[in-house]
């Protein structure tokens, strides 16, 4: 028997930030080699909020690049854009037609992004989960690295299985049942501006986040200016200073050290020793992959092969799982 399949993807909206990176991609990268491993860049989920159609090239190729800046192998992993792979979109039609409204409607991100948005939300914004769904069920994937946030939409997937198979498999089923692999620290990277709220490729404020591209400077100045509290001694799990949670997380996960070696350390600082030493850390642990990431970007001919020979890979398994799914609802297919 196989390595177990992985699917995951990010959507080229901007830079990464450090949410990004310590809440899925540097999974991604740890897990690799245990999986069979299709990370796509989801510029299909990119539009179904207005975006920069100037960018939006530019923005995929650095995605791309980001991915094996922080350490995604070629050997254990296959990176591709989802848009390059027409099957996304032609599975996502045949699963619409069997997917009741009421289950999209219900998401709780459609509902909370529908609000900012008013009367110029987008059909592809309700649809957007039966697009992820599609983009799991391709590839037959086995585990699905995601967020608290998206638990949600993995639950509807499954459900989208279990409604398939049982209206037409016969006797095998057509579509597999994926499961989620959530990291249980740092999955939840929160802002800095405000600890109670998820850091976010969409919050107005840049100073909210660190970005994986920024400079010294800018990471420097986004430590110094992050909201703190009063209070000398740092401390974890303190329900009454999430900042502080979130920014003893943060070290920890930058400087590889465990949680009680952390909680030891910071004990008796305070927010001007420790804000210095995270700066540092941060700064320290992004070089490399702001390094490598260069050097990619700087050989286009390079990333352009790596995202052609992952499109050729990805567009295999997921036209034979594509013809699968059109054989069992009764399509006559091309001969």
């Amino acid at each position: 028997m196989g390595r177990q399949r992985v699917l995951s993807g990010v959507q080229p909206t901007g830079n990464l930030h450090l949410g990004n990176y310590l809440g899925a991609i540097r999974n991604w990268v740890e897990i690799q080699s245990q999986y069979e491993n299709f990370f796509c860049v989801v510029d299909l989920h990119a539009i179904t909020v207005p975006h920069n159609p100037a960018t939006l090239a530019n923005d995929t190729y650095a995605i791309a690049a980001l991915y094996l800046a922080c350490g995604i192998d070629l050997q254990h992993s296959t990176i591709f854009v989802q848009s390059h792979v027409p099957a996304h979109c032609e599975l996502t039609w045949l699963l619409n037609c069997i997917t009741p409204l009421n289950w999209l409607t219900d998401m709780i991100q459609f509902k909370e992004k529908a609000v900012k948005q008013g009367e110029n939300v987008g059909v592809g914004l309700l649809d957007y989960p039966v697009l992820m769904a599609s983009d799991i069920l391709l590839y037959q994937a086995d585990k699905v690295p995601v967020g608290e946030d998206q638990k949600q939409h993995l639950e509807l997937t499954r459900d989208i299985v279990n409604r398939f198979n049982h209206q037409f498999a016969k006797d095998e089923s057509v579509l597999k049942l994926p499961e989620p692999l959530i990291r249980k620290e740092g999955a939840r990277v929160m802002s800095l501006t405000d600890g109670t709220k998820k850091m976010s490729k969409s919050d107005p404020s840049d100073m909210s986040r660190i970005n994986l591209l920024d400079s010294p400077e800018e990471i420097n100045k986004k430590i110094k200016r992050c909201k703190t509290d009063p209070v000398r001694g740092l401390a974890f799990d303190d329900a009454e200073r999430p900042e502080c949670n979130n920014l003893l997380t943060l070290y920890m996960l930058l400087s590889g050290k465990t949680k009680e070696e952390v909680a030891t350390e910071c004990a008796d600082m305070g927010w001007g020793q420790f804000k210095p030493l995270l700066a540092e850390t941060t700064i320290n642990a992004l070089k490399p992959i702001q390094e490598k990431y260069q050097g990619v970007m700087d050989d286009k001919g390079y990333l352009e092969s790596v995202l052609r020979s992952g499109r050729e890979k990805a567009e295999a398994i997921a036209n034979e799982t594509l013809t699968q799914v059109k054989a069992a609802m009764g399509y006559a297919l091309p001969l």
